[in-house]
């Protein structure tokens, strides 16, 4: 199933003008095979073997996909950052939605964030991170 993935991750990295290696084609062509976001350890395990990497290379690759806006990561009560690629280019203002029953993430793109909140004089709007919680269709 990657290998559909492979190439357009391979395109995604070349267009934002990086080196296309190994490691970053196989995270981002196993977060764009995802329909939810997931950790580092997930990641980790659905690596091929030929493509294993130690941990710091692999957090590096995935904080240089976050920088590129080829992926984005989600914080998370549980203290675990989950990863979710960008389909398509985009500043990634919008709600995530988390199951409290099996800590399953995923997008809500259509609940857009919007970024015209008013805020005190002198304040500057950089981010809006937003999740909701309640349980997924598996766990109702």
């Amino acid at each position: 199933m990657l290998n559909q993935f492979h190439h357009t991750a391979e395109d995604m990295i070349r267009h934002n003008g990086g080196r296309a290696t190994a490691g970053r084609i196989g995270i981002l062509a196993i977060l764009l095979a995802e329909q939810q976001a997931i950790t580092h350890r997930e990641i980790e395990q659905r690596l091929p073997q030929a493509q294993q990497l130690d941990r710091v290379t692999l957090y590096r690759a995935l904080e240089w996909l976050v920088e590129k806006n080829l992926i984005h990561k989600v914080t998370s009560d549980d203290r675990a950052w989950r990863y979710h690629a960008n389909r398509e280019l985009h500043s990634h203002q919008h709600a995530h939605f988390k199951c409290t029953g099996c800590a399953q993430v995923i997008c809500l793109d259509k609940l857009p964030v919007e970024a015209n909140w008013p805020l005190p004089a002198g304040y500057r709007f950089q981010e809006i991170e937003l999740t909701v919680k309640g349980l997924c269709a598996n766990c109702c």
